[in-house]
């Protein structure tokens, strides 16, 4: 076992075991399920594992020319990618990396197909059911006015030439009864459409590595799919490879007091774990409970001037001290992939973790705030 007492902070510490653990569920699926599952990375991109990550899953799912680029040089399997809209001087480039485009409108179908099937690549279309279970607008893709995918009203039908797939995205950190639902709604409106196609991307969302996931559910699910429509399945989630595998080691260098007693830490939730502010969500520490539940209760607090720069509340069986380690659980998605130097604050180094102990794989400096600006 690893201590997180000797590294330096703030640090990024991903485990290969519990990464293994999450990506051997993932595999499972894919076997008894015969779909195909993709890695997101717009959820997590520690390209040092995708070694490991190409030895269980299909490929990768990009939403950029970068993402793209970096799953296809450091993998090397299956590169899939959807965009809003695509820029166009970059578009020629994406065909050398890229197996499978989803286009977001009949427009941009028009625009690139011919390029895409000439190439010997696969096109699809992304659709909005209308229909999702998501309650954060900022996360949910099937909102009104959402710009991501064609609605019912606004797909064309008698338009499919040259249509490989459909792709849907309804979901977002969910179990498969969710799933369920929306496949009911997605097979009513779009369903004759299915019989055409050769493949039907889920998307993401779904949060099958969590303990009290209903995965024989979700097999069940692809497998009416498959064998009602004669299609491929793909699956693209990001943060169920990376789920609880990833830690963020910090120290704290205040305490201050302004009615109730507030820790100020070398970590930051505006840079370092942006979704703490807009999800917004109240990450777990090691050893820390919920404000009241110990003795000595804190605000911790971030190091920029952003005054919401907080991370949360939390109580402790001991008092906090300058020089004192915390460890922040579920820290590998939506960190690094996220995180920025506003104030020039430095980013955390990134570590892996293992049997043999933890591992500093890269740090920063001046510089890489410098060459941003």
């Amino acid at each position: 076992m690893y201590s997180y007492a000797d590294i330096p902070t703030p640090s990024y510490i991903v485990d290969r075991r519990l990464l293994e653990d999450n990506l051997k569920i993932l595999a499972y699926v894919q076997g008894e399920a015969g779909c195909k599952i993709l890695g997101a990375l717009k959820g997590f991109s520690m390209y040092s594992f995708f070694p490991l990550i190409g030895e269980y899953l299909t490929g990768i799912t990009s939403s950029s020319l970068h993402e793209a680029r970096l799953g296809y040089e450091e993998m090397g399997k299956e590169v899939h990618i959807y965009s809003p809209a695509f820029i166009e001087n970059e578009f020629d480039e994406l065909l050398t990396y890229c197996d499978h485009f989803i286009f977001n409108s009949f427009a941009q179908l028009e625009k690139y197909k011919d390029k895409v099937k000439n190439s010997g690549k696969s096109c699809g279309i992304r659709i909005n059911p209308e229909y999702s279970e998501i309650m954060t607008d900022i996360y949910n893709p099937c909102f009104i006015y959402s710009r991501l995918g064609v609605t019912f009203h606004n797909f064309d039908g008698n338009n499919l030439a040259g249509i490989d797939g459909l792709h849907f995205h309804t979901m977002c950190e969910q179990n498969s009864d969710a799933l369920e639902r929306t496949m009911e709604v997605i097979e009513d409106k779009f369903g004759k459409y299915m019989y055409h196609m050769k493949w039907i991307n889920f998307g993401g969302g779904h949060h099958i590595t969590r303990e009290d996931y209903d995965i024989d559910k979700l097999i069940k699910i692809i497998k009416h799919i498959k064998e009602k429509y004669n299609v491929d399945v793909y699956l693209e989630p990001g943060e169920a490879i990376a789920l609880n595998t990833g830690f963020l080691a910090a120290s704290v260098l205040d305490i201050v007091n302004n009615v109730m007693d507030i820790a100020i830490l070398d970590t930051s939730a505006a840079c370092h774990m942006p979704d703490v502010i807009e999800m917004p969500y109240r990450p777990e520490i090691i050893g820390a409970g919920k404000p009241g539940e110990f003795e000595h209760t804190y605000r911790l607090g971030g190091l920029t001037c952003l005054a919401g720069d907080v991370i949360g509340d939390y109580s402790f069986k001991d008092p906090l001290k300058p020089g004192d380690r915390l460890v922040f659980t579920d820290m590998a998605h939506y960190t690094m992939v996220k995180n920025n130097t506003f104030n020039g604050i430095n980013l955390p180094f990134i570590a892996t973790a293992d049997e043999n102990g933890i591992k500093i794989l890269k740090s920063f400096g001046y510089e890489d705030y410098k060459v941003r600006l």
